[in-house]
């Protein structure tokens, strides 16, 4: 693990507690691939207010573009004012051009925890059996086989000899899971940058389409260390941008049928008009009072 990382407060409390609750999960169902998979989703329903803040920011960065452009236009002599004019329109509309970052930040730590954990488990005699401090009582053979592959080698490591050898199925899973990193990870972006028609596509400012284009390489970069460093590290981010492709549809459907919601007219009510307004509603209580009296006469 690179000093720096260990260096920073509170790391060996990090790995601790992620231990714990991977050894929590491994004691319900033995299996460090099902461990693995229930810790991330407990890590993505705890960040859930973080996604949700991300995705709707992200969301809104994509429909303000045509407003950032004419911004661009009419003020391109001016750099200060068009500054001051597009944060302004950004704290308006609740847009963090950076927001796109912040889960993936506040997640670094996290992945090399678990990156620590896995690699706590180790092979004393090796060949099968596998035991760890954090999983079971450290004598315990822990289970690291999940869907073929083994969670704590690396694909990189394994897929080659695999090959080699002519075992092209036992190398499948491997090469199917960085696929599925990568292509969850494109997904992923495509539901945050899909723009509502072809004109908003075409109005997108060189900004915003660069910054497109450098959060399109991400799922390249997690596809090339899922695929150097451990495979529970890739069950991890796959697990994650599935998750996180769920918990983004939702939001995208709360978000429509609240702005549906708004559109619909509002209900005629019996409020009293206001001070200065004529009363445009029926007959008065005095002028019924009025109508009955000509009647007894």
């Amino acid at each position: 693990m690179n000093p720096l990382v260990a260096a920073i407060p509170g790391w060996d409390q990090l790995i601790d507690l992620l231990g714990w609750i991977l050894n929590q999960y491994y004691q319900i169902i033995p299996n460090l691939g099902v461990a693995i998979i229930l810790l991330t989703l407990s890590i993505s329903l705890v960040m859930f207010p973080l996604t949700l803040k991300q995705t709707r920011s992200m969301k809104a960065m994509q429909e303000i573009q045509p407003e950032v452009k004419r911004l661009q236009k009419d003020l391109k002599g001016d750099k200060e004012e068009l500054n001051k004019e597009l944060m302004a329109l950004y704290q308006e509309r609740g847009v963090n051009p950076a927001a796109g970052c912040l889960p993936m930040i506040v997640q670094m730590p996290l992945w090399f925890g678990l990156f620590s954990v896995l690699r706590s488990i180790q092979r004393p005699d090796g060949g099968g059996a596998a035991t760890s401090k954090y999983i079971g009582d450290g004598v315990e053979t822990i289970n690291t086989t999940f869907l073929g592959m083994d969670l704590t080698a690396s694909p990189s490591s394994v897929v080659p000899d695999l090959i080699k050898t002519g075992d092209v199925l036992g190398a499948l899973p491997y090469i199917l899971l960085i696929i599925l990193i990568v292509a969850a990870g494109f997904y992923q972006q495509l539901q945050t940058t899909r723009t509502k028609n072809d004109k908003d596509a075409g109005e997108q400012t060189q900004t915003a389409q660069s910054m497109q284009t450098a959060m399109k390489i991400m799922p390249l970069f997690f596809g090339f260390i899922s695929w150097t460093l451990t495979a529970g590290l890739g069950i991890y981010f796959a697990t994650s941008n599935l998750f996180r492709i769920g918990q983004q549809a939702l939001i995208f459907r709360l978000d429509a049928r609240g702005d549906g919601d708004k559109k619909k007219p509002a209900l005629p009510t019996d409020t009293p008009p206001e001070d200065g307004e004529p009363e445009k509603k029926g007959p008065s209580t005095n002028a019924s009072k009025k109508k009955n009296r000509r009647r007894r006469k």
